[in-house]
C-alpha cells in the first residue's frame, strides 16, 4: 500500500466530503452540522465544537481512506465506481447503525427514549438522520458517494 498517497488523497476525499456537506447544510438542504456534532463531544462552545469537530472529522476520514484503501489492495483494483459503492455502503452503515446509536454516548445530544435534558444541546439524528431534514440521507448519500469516487480515482492498489 501507498502510504503517501493513502494519507494525501484521504484528506483530500474528507475535505471534498466536508466542504460537500457544509455547502448543503448552507443552502439549506439539510441541519446536519456534522462538526458540530463532532466537536460538542469534548466542547460545549458552538464555535470552538465546529473547529474541533472539524478535526475530528478528518481524523475519522483518515480511518474509513485506510479502510477503503484495503478493500482496493484486496480487490487488486480501484475505481471511480468501486469507491462509489463503497460510499453508499459507508453511508448506509453511518445512517443506520453509528448516527442512531450516537445519543447513547453523546453527553450534549438529547436521547429520543428519554428526550432532552438540561446539559442537551443536539436533538438526536434518529434513523437515516430525518430528525436534521427530509434531504439529510439524500445529502448523506451524495457526500458519502463523492468520497468515494475520489479515493476510487486517487488510490492505486498496492
Amino acid at each position: 500500500m501507498d502510504w503517501a498517497a493513502w494519507a494525501l488523497f484521504g484528506l483530500v476525499a474528507t475535505v471534498a466530503l466536508t466542504a460537500a456537506l457544509i455547502s448543503a447544510q448552507l443552502a439549506g438542504l439539510t441541519r446536519l452540522d456534522f462538526p458540530l456534532v463532532l466537536g460538542t463531544l469534548v466542547t460545549e462552545d458552538p464555535d470552538r465544537a465546529r473547529v474541533v469537530g472539524f478535526f475530528i472529522h478528518l481524523c475519522i476520514g483518515q480511518g474509513f481512506a485506510l479502510g477503503y484503501a484495503a478493500a482496493f489492495t484486496l480487490l487488486h483494483r480501484a475505481t471511480w465506481w468501486i469507491g462509489a459503492l463503497f460510499g453508499v455502503l459507508h453511508v448506509g452503515i453511518a445512517l443506520t447503525v453509528i448516527l442512531p446509536l450516537l445519543p447513547g454516548v453523546h453527553p450534549r445530544m438529547a436521547s429520543q427514549r428519554a428526550g432532552p435534558s438540561s446539559t442537551a444541546m443536539l436533538e438526536p439524528p434518529g434513523l437515516f438522520a430525518l430528525n436534521y431534514g427530509v434531504q439529510t440521507p439524500v445529502v448523506a448519500v451524495v457526500v458519502h458517494v463523492i468520497y468515494g469516487i475520489v479515493l476510487g480515482l486517487l488510490l492505486r492498489p498496492g
